[in-house]
């Protein structure tokens, strides 16, 4: 990944979903929005495979979950569990889609099964992690009834939206990136005033 454009469109992507957790996810907690961190998750997978269908190379989602999760800890409150479970989704999506969704690829059960792992996996680890190593108090006191009640409601829930959203987004990606390939430039250009103007915004309004 030496050409700059495919760092900014990775940067771009990540900027954009860690500015849905700043900002979407501030309204959801704070309105108490029946599983908040679903809609999050969701959102976040959707994203995932749109920028493996534009770039599909080992390490693109890695580098998106590091972006999101340093958005995250430039605009908002630093909570380490949370910022670590952005950048282990984006991780887990990058083992199962360098597995499993090769370069020219159709949409298929590849895709739907990359979305499905990720997002368990990546529930278990939060979990786990804000539980047993980080030892959050509202955690450690609902103990293993918890951590199941997470990965088992919150992260079938996300595994579902994954398999529909990921999918989704990977066809799109496939598509746009047949056009933004005979358009180099414009894409370039755009995708810098995006990454832009969501750090303008993270700083101004967070």
């Amino acid at each position: 990944m030496k050409n700059m454009k495919t760092w900014v469109i990775l940067l771009m992507f990540g900027s954009l979903w860690g500015f849905s957790e700043v900002f979407a996810g501030e309204f959801l907690y704070s309105e108490h929005v029946p599983f908040a961190s679903v809609w999050l998750s969701a959102f976040a997978l959707f994203i995932l495979g749109l920028s493996r269908g534009l770039i599909n190379r080992p390490g693109s989602s890695t580098v998106i979950g590091a972006t999101a999760a340093l958005f995250k800890l430039a605009n908002a409150a630093p909570y380490w569990c949370h910022l670590l479970g952005i950048a282990f989704l984006g991780l887990f999506f990058d083992l199962a889609a360098s597995a499993w969704m090769k370069r020219g690829q159709k949409p298929g059960w590849k895709t739907v099964l990359s979305g499905i792992v990720a997002a368990y996996v990546g529930y278990a680890s939060f979990a786990v992690m804000i539980t047993y190593v980080a030892r959050y108090d509202p955690w450690v006191s609902g103990g293993a009834g918890k951590v199941l009640r997470h990965v088992l409601v919150g992260g079938s829930l996300a595994a579902v939206a994954a398999a529909i959203l990921v999918t989704l987004g990977y066809g799109i990606g496939t598509r746009t990136e047949k056009s933004a390939s005979t358009e180099p430039g414009w894409a370039f250009a755009g995708s810098l005033v995006v990454l832009i103007a969501l750090w303008t915004l993270g700083r101004v309004i967070g």
